[in-house]
């Protein structure tokens, strides 16, 4: 209970979000983001693959032998 309340501390609202939104946008642009986030999508996928044991020459169909 007590973790809850300080960790509820730190946590951005309303305001705080909207700031942090702007300085990405200056930072990085509004071009670049999406790129960012394309990037950050295959991460998280190859993240999730490589948990679940499988990998990208795992998910080819195997080939038949006549």
């Amino acid at each position: 209970m007590t973790i809850n309340i300080i960790l509820a501390g730190f946590l951005p609202t309303g305001m705080e979000l909207w700031v942090i939104v702007i300085v990405i946008l200056l930072l990085f642009g509004g071009r670049k983001i999406p790129e960012l986030m394309k990037g950050l999508g295959k991460g998280i996928k190859e993240f999730k693959d490589a948990k679940n044991g499988e990998s990208q020459e795992g998910n080819s169909a195997p080939e038949k032998k006549d």
